[in-house]
């Protein structure tokens, strides 16, 4: 019988661990999850394609045959409904990302590391922004080319781009919250689907909402959606504001979709912390 001795630097030493914050955390989350992207550019699909089929079919085939928008043409009307239908649509990336993590086990993983469970949050948050962001510029792009402008100056331009982040933030946890919730992906791309879609629609996004019946006219003035559209096309100048005859969220869009955001957030986030939490317990 022999004995094998072993030198101190035959053993692997383990890799000293050097406390990070949660922002440093965070930031790792967020490339984590871009470098999936990159790696897998199909995923893009959603705010490269879609968009640009959306702007296409929308101003060229519903186009044709909508001429009452207060003066503006449908193009420049339709671009703000887009855009705010795609950072509405933040919510669906983020469930269905934080669904598929949970599912694949990914989550526990990350457990096992000296991070904390929030910057997982943080860190799909912000990277589910950059994605949805893509899409804007895509989609900003294309309106350029068939003839959609920015008529007012920077600040207001930069003020329109701003809400529509804030707007999204608010949505993302809306989406925490299904993604926590459900316990696959098919089940949330059902309900995010039958969810966001008739919201977005029963907005003032693609169409006016004045033909509209009385009761479901209501509904869609006061719908989150038609505010944020609203002050995008004000900030814009891509349609006039709105008549002392509207609601007041229509007559005030840039204040009553601040106000929507913190609503919205103030809502959904601690539901959607305790949904996280109680996923991931131990």
């Amino acid at each position: 019988m022999t004995t094998t001795a072993f030198t101190g630097s035959a053993i692997s030493q383990r890799p000293e661990i050097h406390q990070t914050t949660i922002w440093q955390q965070s930031w790792i989350m967020v490339k984590r999850n871009m470098i999936h992207t990159r790696r897998m550019p199909e995923m893009l699909s959603d705010v490269t394609i879609q968009p640009i089929m959306f702007v296409l079919l929308f101003a060229y085939v519903f186009g044709a045959s909508i001429t009452n928008t207060g003066g503006s043409s449908y193009k420049e009307f339709l671009l703000p409904g887009i855009m705010g239908q795609t950072i509405v649509f933040t919510a669906f990336i983020v469930s269905t990302g934080i669904t598929a993590d949970l599912e694949k086990g990914i989550i526990d993983r990350f457990r096992s590391l000296p991070i904390r469970r929030s910057a997982v949050i943080i860190g799909r948050s912000i990277a589910s922004l950059l994605h949805s962001s893509i899409g804007i510029v895509v989609m900003a792009i294309t309106g350029l080319a068939i003839g959609w402008r920015i008529h007012n100056g920077f600040v207001d331009a930069v003020l329109a781009f701003a809400l529509l982040l804030l707007f999204g933030f608010a949505m993302i946890w809306f989406g925490i919250l299904v993604g926590s919730w459900l316990k696959t992906v098919e089940a949330v791309n059902g309900f995010m689907f039958t969810t966001l879609f008739p919201i977005t629609f029963l907005s003032n996004a693609f169409v006016p909402t004045d033909p509209m019946p009385t009761w479901l006219q209501t509904i869609a003035e006061w719908n989150p959606i038609s505010s944020l559209v609203q002050a995008l096309r004000v900030l814009w100048g891509n349609g006039p504001a709105a008549g002392p005859d509207e609601p007041w969220p229509l007559q005030n869009p840039e204040l009553a979709t601040l106000i929507w955001s913190v609503v919205l957030t103030v809502i959904f986030a601690p539901f959607a912390l305790r949904a996280y939490n109680k996923r991931t317990i131990d």
